[in-house]
């Protein structure tokens, strides 16, 4: 199992600069063959433009990095084979929804998207619209993402101060609490009921995760561990 490790910051420092890729350069043509292949299996897949990171940081309650702009085929491919070149990482921020009783609020992805079947917190690849000032502003990817998926906007819950930021092998998944007022089951119809309106919901179902019990394989294990750590000393909510 990959080693996982968690670090609380409350501050980001993500520069966007341009970069080339060595990976995707020299295997450009085996990239393109892939994709297509994944796009024969899933048309809805798009190559659009993608942000990821690389020389990250952790330093005093801060984690920094740099940002570089690549397309989604080189992502998908990277890690469709293993994360074979270490020179990057996937970096991405979480909506980690909270509801008042103490249950998170998990999406299973749709069977047209890349991911399909898993639970994840809202969240989506950051890319450019994520670009202000020349740093990714990872708390407004996040607002989106959320309100892409969930209907809920930023007046509907209270985000944390701090990110847990989970490091596991290529992968750093930036988690951060979304303090809804609602119960679970509330919440849960809220949501299901924005995705019943919607044209093509990206989630296909919502699930709440009250306790360790409630854990599955389909969440990535960046998930599983971060929700362990909320789980830790009560064993759950009521």
């Amino acid at each position: 199992m990959t080693d996982v490790v968690i670090r609380r910051v409350t501050a980001l420092d993500l520069k966007v600069e341009p970069w080339d890729w060595p990976f995707a350069n020299q295997r450009r043509d085996e990239i393109a063959a892939h994709f297509a292949e994944r796009q024969r299996e899933k048309p809805g897949l798009w190559n659009g433009r993608v942000l990821l990171g690389r020389n990250p940081r952790f330093t005093d309650g801060l984690f920094a990095a740099s940002y570089f702009e690549t397309d989604f085929a080189s992502l998908l491919a990277w890690r469709d084979w293993g994360f074979a070149d270490r020179t990057a990482f996937n970096g991405f921020g979480m909506g980690a929804l909270r509801a008042a009783d103490g249950a998170f609020v998990l999406g299973e992805m749709g069977a047209h998207t890349a991911n399909a079947g898993r639970l994840y917190f809202p969240a989506g690849t950051p890319d450019l619209a994520d670009v202000s000032n020349g740093a990714l502003d990872l708390a407004a990817n996040v607002a989106r993402e959320v309100e892409e998926e969930t209907g809920l906007a930023p007046s509907d819950y209270q985000a944390a101060a701090h990110w847990d930021c989970v490091v596991t092998g290529a992968t750093i998944a930036l988690m951060r609490v979304l303090d809804a007022p609602q119960a679970g089951d509330e919440l849960q119809r809220r949501i299901e009921a924005n995705l019943v309106a919607q044209d093509e919901p990206e989630l296909s179902r919502i699930q709440l995760v009250r306790n360790r019990g409630d854990l599955s394989a389909a969440m990535p294990r960046f998930v599983t561990a971060f929700l362990e750590t909320q789980f830790s000393d009560t064993g759950g909510c009521s």
